[in-house]
């Protein structure tokens, strides 16, 4: 009670100050209100300072910013945000603040590179050659597929991605490893890109991409393929399938085919694309960069 009667009177007495009026006299209301003037001015010292206050806005926003990522957003990208919205601030400041708040980024391990095949197949070739950045949307797009773990089983995620604007155009979630779902997702990239071929599209050697359906799907395109067991031909979109992973699908016991899809789906079409910022992108979303172009 004797909290919100302090408040009280120190809003009052605020008022007048800004009315420009003669001041509230404090001692009369405390005296009506039954506390004491040493109590009053003791509370009013122990509010927190402005920059106190300022730091926990600042905490406010950068948790909200957090989780607002699903909590995969570090310092770097956390302090890019507060930035859009006007606020000044160094990402040290930001890290300070979040090592405060007890939440950090999950990080994607580097790939461990343990063999490489330096021998190039005359019909598999790496026209890409590890040249990640063209210079307009569908240039170039890479295709890889992933293991996603069940309680019913393994379902494959295949995924399409355009490496200007790093967006995945395409995806399907199967239950087999046939070829047919990587032609499937080649014909939607089609679709979704509004586009009849693309001049490069970048895979490693699986069955899928070497096979005869897959050549008649793809034909007009350059096929470019990695080095055998040399992920960072492919980089991308293997950075992709493990972040995907790390930062969504592992935080969950998935129990079949269809709750993985829902989770994909919502990764992918309301955050991945659509919301998330990407460095590569000048700290946009790939669906904000690809507008902003």
């Amino acid at each position: 009670m004797t909290e919100a009667l302090f408040l009280e009177t120190a809003h009052q007495e605020e008022q007048f100050k800004e009315e420009g009026k003669r001041r509230l006299n404090v001692s009369g209301v405390l005296r009506i209100l039954g506390v004491s003037r040493s109590g009053y001015y003791a509370w009013k010292k122990r509010l927190p300072p402005d920059r106190e206050l300022r730091k926990q806005k600042l905490k406010e926003k950068i948790v909200e910013i957090y989780h607002g990522s699903h909590q995969n957003y570090g310092a770097p990208k956390i302090t890019e945000c507060l930035k859009q919205e006007g606020e000044r601030i160094s990402e040290k400041t930001v890290g300070n603040y979040m090592r405060e708040l007890g939440i950090k980024a999950q990080y994607i391990e580097p790939y461990a590179v343990t063999t490489t095949d330096p021998d190039f197949s005359s019909r598999l070739k790496n026209i890409l050659d590890e040249k990640f950045d063209p210079e307009e949307p569908d240039a170039v797009w890479c295709s890889d597929i992933t293991y996603i773990r069940t309680f019913e089983g393994f379902v494959y995620l295949t995924s399409i991605m355009d490496l200007f604007s790093r967006k995945i155009i395409a995806w399907v979630l199967s239950d087999t490893l046939e070829a047919k779902w990587v032609v499937d997702a080649v014909e939607k990239a089609k679709a979704a890109g509004n586009v009849e071929k693309p001049k490069i599209l970048h895979t490693d050697r699986g069955i899928q991409y070497v096979c005869q359906e897959y050549i008649e799907a793809t034909e007009g395109i350059q096929r470019s393929y990695s080095k055998k067991a040399y992920p960072w031909d492919n980089a991308c979109i293997e950075s992709f399938h493990s972040l995907i992973k790390r930062e969504w699908l592992n935080r969950f016991k998935i129990f079949n085919y269809n709750h993985a899809y829902r989770l994909v789906f919502e990764y992918i079409e309301t955050f991945y694309n659509t919301v998330r910022i990407h460095s590569h992108c000048g700290y946009q979303s790939p669906d904000e960069y690809e507008k902003s172009i």
